[in-house]
């Protein structure tokens, strides 16, 4: 089996909801997770984390977000001081604080395979615009809205962006965020991974219709488990938390997963338990729980 295979979309665990082996590892998403809808983490919470990691549980940020949005967690990694970041395309270093961030494993999205699913997904979804995250860069079409917190780069098409003479052509393609600005979003979704194959893996962390292409097989789970096999650590002793479609994957690999009270339907179909809202720090409560059976 190969690295990249080891989580797909397509490879769905069926576990009973009790999981016995002690947690050795807490995988946590973070917008809508372990954040608060202002994108602060609580007393209780960052408590609750330092608690754990005393107590020998590591703790994994996994998150959509990319390395240069992680100033918001950097003060409240411990020890290994790693988060998975882009949807399991990097793994970053946090230790150094904002600015000093380091990659330490890099799953990039081949610039053939972008090139395909931008092309596929015009064709399928007419009036699809397009952004393309590198390591260091943020770039976008003239067209794609402002979703996000910063200015892009640079503006140009997308095959533009990712051709051979684009901007920072020696820099790895994370992933390539794809907007449509009239279909439902879960529609959306089906339809990018129906039109896209094994080309890309295609999931979704927005309320809006915005997609989020990876490389074939890059999801939070598959790194996650990478990471994890590099520890000695297996899925029974992973407990995760999440909220959206690109936490699926993820909270089914793990031997317990919660789904936020604010979750996605597919969310909570997909964990193995339910903890109350982020705004309520759900989070957190689990810990604490985690924290009281093992004493």
């Amino acid at each position: 089996m190969r690295n990249n295979d080891l989580v797909t979309s397509a490879t769905r665990q069926h576990r009973t909801p009790a999981a016995t082996a002690r947690p050795r590892l807490i995988a946590t998403d973070l917008d809508g997770t372990l954040l608060r809808d202002d994108k602060s983490v609580s007393p209780r919470t960052v408590a609750a984390l330092a608690a754990a990691e005393e107590a020998g549980i590591e703790v994994f940020f996994v998150t959509g977000r990319p390395a240069r949005w992680m100033d918001v967690v950097s003060d409240h990694v411990h020890g290994h001081g790693l988060a998975i970041c882009g949807n399991g395309a990097a793994v970053v270093d946090l230790h150094g604080g904002p600015g000093a961030h380091r990659f330490v494993k890099v799953r990039e999205l081949a610039r053939e395979n972008a090139l395909d699913a931008v092309r596929l997904l015009r064709e399928a979804a007419p009036g699809t615009v397009y952004a393309v995250e590198q390591t260091y860069g943020f770039n976008q079409e003239p067209d794609y809205p402002k979703l996000h917190m910063e200015v892009p780069d640079v503006l140009r098409s997308a095959e533009e962006l990712l051709g051979p003479d684009g901007p920072a052509a020696d820099e790895p393609v994370l992933k390539i965020l794809a907007f449509h600005p009239e279909m439902d979003p879960d529609a959306f979704l089906t339809l990018a991974r129906v039109a896209l194959g094994d080309r890309a893996n295609v999931t979704r962390s927005s309320p809006s219709a915005l997609l989020e292409i990876s490389g074939p097989g890059v999801s939070k789970a598959s790194t996650l488990a990478l990471c994890c096999a590099e520890r000695g650590i297996s899925h029974e002793e992973v407990v995760a938390f999440g909220d959206m479609p690109n936490d699926v994957e993820m909270l089914t690999w793990a031997g317990q997963s919660y789904a936020m009270g604010n979750a996605h339907p597919d969310v909570v179909a997909a964990a193995s338990g339910r903890t109350v809202a982020n705004n309520d720090d759900g989070v957190a409560v689990v810990i604490e729980q985690l924290l009281a059976q093992a004493s």
